[in-house]
């Protein structure tokens, strides 16, 4: 099949959308893309990139990995309190499989569509599998969200439960039956970027990240832009219960809650006068929140269990890029 045949099944999917935004002047078709941003709205832009055997296993179905590959670029959008409006696609095929791509079509267009994102462009090519997706949200002027704004006594919360994304992939190198992984291998395969959640926390938050890479790997790159420390009480980190029915050991559940990517939830930072505003926001954006810490003054990561003792770092903080690991 043609690339122009390729590129012409995606932009079916896309059309609706296109249509019903009034900001996308000039969508699939063209060299570029051209949009219409509203007044006093920033542009906010995200791209992320998944490989086949490093980001998602071989042989996950391609309509999950179309949804996947949007979601990790909505949920940095949420992170910035940003609302999704565009998205530009660059999909490396091994071969020309009309198939694959109606398929995986269908999972990226499902989520795009909850989103109201416009496809308005993008690149089709031979190689090995890979996807890459840039995203374009709006934030209105000076209330995007950072990494940069924790201060000393800030509430330190997440969104969400912690690890279940990386229990399913745990399951899965074990061997464990897809079927057998229920909701922890849907967390893994098809994640729900909080972006109802990002825009409450505008004007709220004080600093904000998603959770990709892993709570403690994420929450360090926080620490560190705003130049502070945090102590976490480990009894508080919010669990489901597919990841307690699937791990009754307490250590292995910690780690893949402290150390599992793939959470996409939100770890923000706000302060303690606004705790009642911040439970109240995230309640109307139908979005379970836990308070799990509070940011401190230095540069220390410090976790505590309920009693207040002290509790280990774990070596692995978190998925490292470029060291080899594999989905």
């Amino acid at each position: 099949m043609a690339e122009f045949a390729l590129i012409d099944r995606l932009r079916q999917r896309a059309t609706a959308t296109v249509l019903a935004r009034g900001d996308v002047a000039l969508g699939i078709g063209d060299d570029a893309a051209l949009l219409d941003p509203p007044k006093g709205r920033q542009l906010a832009l995200a791209v992320d990139t998944l490989v086949e055997g490093v980001h998602f296993p071989k042989g996950v179905p391609a309509s999950a990995i179309g949804w996947k590959a949007l979601a990790v670029n909505l949920s940095d959008l949420a992170a910035m309190g940003a609302e999704p409006a565009a998205a530009l696609l660059a999909l490396t095929l091994p071969s020309d499989d009309a198939g694959f791509v109606d398929e995986f079509a269908a999972g990226f267009s499902a989520l795009a569509d909850t989103h109201r994102v416009a496809l308005v462009g993008g690149d089709t090519t031979r190689g090995p599998l890979a996807v890459s997706v840039t995203v374009v949200g709006y934030v209105p002027k000076g209330d995007a969200l950072t990494r940069s704004g924790a201060a000393a006594d800030d509430d330190l919360w997440i969104t969400g439960t912690l690890g279940d994304a990386a229990g399913a992939l745990a399951l899965w190198k074990a061997g464990t039956p897809m079927l057998r992984t229920g909701s922890l291998r849907e967390r893994l395969d098809r994640p729900s970027p909080r972006l109802g959640a990002g825009c409450a926390l505008r004007g709220l938050a004080t600093a904000c990240i998603d959770v990709s890479d892993g709570f403690l790997a994420d929450l360090g790159h926080l620490l560190a832009m705003s130049g502070v420390g945090a102590d976490i009480d480990v009894d508080t980190l919010p669990v489901s219960a597919a990841l307690l029915d699937a791990f009754p050991d307490l250590s292995t559940r910690r780690a893949l809650q402290l150390s599992g990517g793939d959470d996409y939830e939100l770890c923000f930072t706000a302060p303690a006068k606004k705790r009642e505003a911040v439970l109240a926001a995230l309640d109307a954006a139908a979005t379970p929140v836990a308070r799990v810490g509070r940011i401190t003054v230095g540069a220390s990561l410090r976790l505590f269990d309920l009693d207040g003792l002290p509790v280990a770092l774990p070596p692995r903080r978190g998925y490292v890029h470029f060291s080899g690991e594999t989905a």
